[in-house]
């Protein structure tokens, strides 16, 4: 293999190299925002940064060598840090889910097949539809299901992906739901029909499969 040669394949794979770079530094600064943002500075590095790299490899992975691999990385290393926050606390923090909705949809004007009016009536819709459920749930029971984080956690899916693979994020993340509660019961017995789930976690991982390959 000439220089020349090798030159070539490192520009071939800069994009690849400058995401698993980014994912360490990106760790650490997940970290430091996960402590702010639970309250519980006991969370330690190692697995969040551990979680950034499982992201940056999947990115390079799956993601066409150009661009929209960083651009990837930064929604999934967002995507973990939402579902750690929520696990944690039960809360999706605002200071996320709002910046990742508004990137979506500055996003979607350099995406392959532009389409923001797509994107902009995804990111409506998804937080119309489930800020009504959540009202809805909470006026039937007298007791909050749906927090409105999750309300503009679906309006973010719905800003980065468009309302026609809205509905898939949702099919695919209740999927998750049923599966946590089914494990919950499994371990703990009926009980756990009764105890509150972070719903943001599997619909955080619905999101971000659905980005990667696209509706079934």
């Amino acid at each position: 293999m000439t220089f020349v040669d090798l030159v070539a394949q490192l520009k071939h794979h800069l994009a690849d190299l400058a995401v698993l770079g980014l994912s360490i530094l990106a760790g650490w600064a997940a970290t430091w925002i996960i402590r702010k943002e639970t309250g519980k500075p006991a969370i330690y590095a190692f697995p969040v940064i551990g979680a950034s790299l499982v992201v940056a490899a999947w990115t390079v992975a799956v993601m066409p060598q150009n661009g929209m691999a960083i651009v990837t990385f930064l929604l999934g290393w967002a995507l973990m840090m939402l579902a750690t926050v929520d696990a944690v606390c039960f809360r999706l923090p605002d200071a996320i889910t709002l910046p990742l909705t508004a990137f979506g949809l500055v996003a979607s004007f350099w995406m392959p097949n532009p389409q923001p009016l797509n994107h902009l009536i995804g990111a409506a819709a998804g937080f119309f539809a489930f800020y009504c459920i959540a009202i809805l749930y909470s006026r039937v029971r007298g007791r909050e299901g749906l927090g409105l984080g999750d309300a503009k956690l679906v309006a973010s899916a719905g800003a980065w992906l468009g309302w026609i693979a809205l509905p898939y994020v949702v099919l695919i993340g209740c999927a998750g739901a049923f599966a946590w509660i089914g494990i919950a019961v499994l371990r703990r017995g009926r009980q756990a029909l009764h105890e509150q789930i972070p719903f943001g976690v599997p619909l955080c991982f619905a999101f971000w499969i659905v980005w990667l390959y696209g509706p079934p």
